[in-house]
């Protein structure tokens, strides 16, 4: 028994000492700091607070699930996010001037840069997702919940993009 601990615990620590995984996410070698610089907001009629939703609820994501510490200089990692892009388009027009179907799009472009590895060019990208609502209803009175749902899923993307080699 203790032979097969002795080469199975040596095994085990070369295999992790690359990089280690949790939940299928792949952090690089020695990022141990992350650094996500509040979004900038460049999308017309969003509502004030987004872009600052958006820069939480990725730090949120970054900090419990990928287990990095948040800082404000010397980043291991760095995102830059703005919101580019906030809209209600008709999606199933009907005759007459209403439409059965609307959505609302949001688009976040991320910069993402790896500070200790020279060799990673990093990557910008835009992120967007959808909420639909029926065309009688007000934005107003699903607009919070259609925030939540396309902020939860344009993060998992990020998240994704950044943390698994796959994506």
């Amino acid at each position: 028994m203790r032979s097969i601990l002795a080469l199975f615990v040596p095994l085990v620590l070369f295999i992790f000492s690359g990089c280690y995984s949790f939940r299928g996410i792949s952090i690089p070698p020695g990022v141990e700091q992350v650094v996500i610089l509040n979004f900038t907001d460049n999308a017309l009629n969003a509502p004030p607070n987004l872009a600052l939703e958006a820069t939480e609820q990725l730090r949120n994501k970054v900090r419990d699930e990928a287990r990095l510490t948040i800082v404000e200089q010397d980043p291991h990692l760095e995102f830059k996010g703005t919101l580019v892009d906030y809209r209600v388009s008709s999606e199933a027009p009907q005759p007459g001037e209403f439409s059965a179907l609307n959505r609302l799009n949001i688009v976040v472009a991320i910069e993402y840069i790896n500070h200790l590895d020279e060799n990673d060019e990093g990557w910008k990208k835009n992120f967007s997702f959808f909420f639909d609502f029926p065309g009688t209803t007000a934005l107003a009175s699903v607009e919070e919940e259609a925030i939540n749902e396309i902020l939860e899923n344009i993060t998992e993307q990020i998240f994704n993009k950044a943390f698994t080699e796959d994506w």
